[in-house]
């Protein structure tokens, strides 16, 4: 009897262990360490940008780059002003891993089902708008920032034009919070030049 209980206790051990192996594999397969930094890179005399970089895996696995940031030129009266503070988030993906859609909005939705839409500002990054790039894109997120949540991970629904009948119409990607409370700081606190 009592090699029965110890079985039955060296049972309940294991399964525990791969529950807890299980779960810390899934929270670092979708939500990523906010381990970036903001960066300060001057572009040109009197133009600064602040960015915060970041690598993101979608729910195939793919990475993807989510770079947030500020444009700030001195004594620029084109909309880059404190009154009205110009922040995109780009998002880059490998060549061949998805088609970006920009017809449709990037849909950031927190943990509790709130949901946030940003228009597509893409046409700013393209030399020859007559062929972007299919796996880069720019969204305006100045409107939305300072609503999201830093306490709630956030999911991401980037667009995408549906290449086969098997392909998502939608890549996601899981943001933590700390990565949130990164882009609200940029937002609110880059200095002017």
């Amino acid at each position: 009897m009592w090699q029965n209980i110890r079985q039955l206790i060296l049972w309940f051990v294991m399964g525990g262990l791969v529950l807890l192996l299980c779960l810390m594999g899934l929270e670092t397969r979708f939500v990523s360490p906010a381990n970036a930094a903001i960066r300060q890179l001057e572009e040109a005399p009197g133009q600064v940008v602040y960015q915060s970089r970041q690598t993101l895996k979608d729910q195939h696995g793919s990475s993807w780059q989510a770079v947030a940031f500020k444009r700030i030129r001195s004594g620029d009266s084109s909309g880059d002003t404190e009154d009205t503070p110009t922040f995109y988030l780009r998002l880059v993906g490998f060549p061949g891993v998805a088609n970006i859609d920009r017809s449709r909005p990037l849909v950031l939705t927190d943990s509790l089902g709130t949901s946030f839409t940003a228009n597509d500002a893409s046409a700013k990054i393209f030399t020859d708008t007559t062929s972007p790039e299919p796996n880069v894109g720019q969204y305006d997120i100045a409107p939305i920032v300072s609503n999201l949540s830093s306490v709630l991970p956030l999911k991401l629904s980037l667009p995408t034009v549906q290449r086969e009948l098997t392909q998502l119409d939608s890549i996601e990607l899981l943001v933590s919070p700390a990565l949130v409370e990164e882009w609200k700081t940029l937002f609110s606190q880059a200095p002017a030049v």
